[in-house]
């Protein structure tokens, strides 16, 4: 009996390890199309190192209006982009959005002024938004609570990883102006447009419909066998029994998204996704600016944007292995803020002129650090309680996430050149509030509510709570029996 025992042990353990290794397939590819939404909206800031704006005629305002109104399309995409996905899937809707905005991306090649530039920024972001909750919804149908998280850690790293790589890539390409007479930055907007659009085509054929329908012309036998399906599905239901009555092609209803809107325990998460990113967005969005200013080269400029990139992959990796080991999220998730406040203060402080290499450092630091967000958007899915409030809660969460880099694209203005000084006062006030009171606001308010169902459950009988389990119209976080995380 004991032997029979352990050899399905054993059979059970070596399915799930081949299972697990086709969803890193999945996940793997899930950071190579995010790869291809950072490359095409952030590539305007390689370009800005040779030249960009001098080139076709713009001012520090244009670039501010045109990272403003980039950030507002990806906003109003975000909520229509999810009742697409949930229409006609993720792995059908993202593989279009991602051929749709690289091809964008290439015509900015042709770039010849302010309106041609602000056209095609809002046309990439409005076509880029929704695909990041898409994504991370599509990850939560493949990994259950427990792996989701450090999943998403991956998710967001991959980020830092691409942001290596097109440094590098943008070397070269920039070292092509004068190529039968174009700009480098032209042939830098054409070649990753092309690698993205590349990308996008293999989506169509690399993302599966759900761990249960893997199957297709191209892999008739699928990615798992029957029982690794079970394993799979059984795990994440296991964990989410809601995910059982949900599909990927099942539409949202307004009265749903409605009811979503609504839930106000999710209110603290918001505010949190609109206040906590504000400081970072201005220094990363005139870093390679600064840079040039500063006196050094369009090389020099693109391989110091590096360091900040492979430390935070580090920093980053550790703080969600901190909150997950720590079982926190709010103050785990306020360091990312106590990071940036000892970094803007020397910015503030020091005498002018400011030695080029002295800011490089000082900016190195700051950039470096733990981003929070992969932890946040975990905490948001966790405490949404539902399948299709994780969704639209997602998609709300990352729309106040993107108003706050709108609000962080126009904190530094030309009049307050070239330390900023009065913006960066604005910015550690900020930076207090977060960690003072926003952060421990948020922790008190869901300890506050978990205590309040807490004592509501322990006053029924048995009785009582088998027949409220039976009974209640509460769901989600709204139910006696479920816990927010704090």
């Amino acid at each position: 009996m004991d032997r029979s025992r352990g050899a399905t042990s054993q059979t059970k353990n070596r399915l799930e390890n081949h299972a697990y290794g086709f969803r890193f397939t999945i996940q793997l590819w899930a950071c190579v199309m995010f790869s291809a939404l950072n490359i095409d909206r952030g590539n305007i800031s390689n370009a800005n190192s040779d030249g960009l704006l001098e080139d076709i005629g713009l001012s520090q305002a244009d670039y501010n209006l045109g990272n403003t109104l980039s950030k507002l399309f990806f906003l109003i995409a975000e909520l229509p982009s999810q009742l697409i996905s949930k229409r006609v899937g993720p792995d059908r809707w993202i593989p279009i959005q991602v051929c749709i905005f690289s091809i964008i991306s290439r015509a900015q090649f042709f770039l010849s002024g302010r309106g041609s530039l602000l056209a095609t920024r809002c046309l990439i972001a409005l076509f880029q938004g929704g695909s990041i909750p898409d994504l991370i919804l599509y990850l939560s149908y493949w990994y259950d609570g427990r792996h989701l998280p450090i999943r998403l850690a991956w998710f967001w790293i991959s980020s830092n990883i691409c942001g290596i790589i097109t440094d590098f890539l943008a070397v070269g390409f920039l070292k092509l102006r004068g190529f039968h007479g174009y700009a480098g930055w032209r042939w830098l907007f054409l070649f990753e447009g092309i690698i993205t659009l590349a990308i996008g085509m293999a989506s169509f054929f690399l993302m599966p419909t759900s761990p249960a329908k893997t199957k297709s012309k191209r892999l008739p036998k699928g990615y798992f066998n029957d029982r690794e399906v079970k394993i799979i599905v059984n795990g994440v239901i296991r964990d989410d029994p809601n995910k059982g009555g949900m599909h990927n092609r099942q539409a949202l209803t307004l009265r749903m998204i409605w009811d979503c809107i609504l839930d106000y325990d999710m209110y603290p998460l918001y505010a949190i996704g609109l206040l906590f990113g504000i400081p970072k967005y201005p220094v990363g969005n005139y870093l390679t600016l600064s840079f040039k200013e500063l006196g050094f080269s369009t090389v020099q400029t693109n391989l110091l944007s590096i360091p900040y990139e492979v430390i935070s992959i580090f920093t980053h990796f550790g703080i969600t292995a901190i909150s997950e080991l720590a079982n926190n999220r709010s103050f785990v998730a306020s360091a990312e803020d106590w990071w940036l406040l000892p970094c803007f203060i020397p910015l503030v402080a020091l005498p002018d002129p400011i030695n080029p290499w002295t800011y490089f450092a000082i900016e190195t630091v700051l950039l470096s650090y733990p981003y929070t967000h992969a932890i946040q958007v975990a905490w948001t899915s966790r405490n949404a309680g539902t399948v299709q409030n994780r969704s639209v809660s997602a998609s709300l969460y990352n729309m106040f996430v993107q108003a706050s880099a709108m609000i962080g694209a126009n904190v530094y203005q030309a009049s307050d050149k070239p330390r900023y000084k009065k913006a960066n006062k604005g910015l550690i006030g900020l930076l207090c509030f977060n960690v003072i009171i926003l952060y421990p606001g948020t922790w008190a308010y869901y300890k506050w509510r978990n205590r309040t169902k807490e004592r509501l459950w322990g006053a029924m009988s048995e009785e009582e709570r088998q027949h409220y389990l039976r009974t209640t119209t509460d769901v989600g976080n709204k139910r006696l029996d479920f816990r927010s995380a704090a």
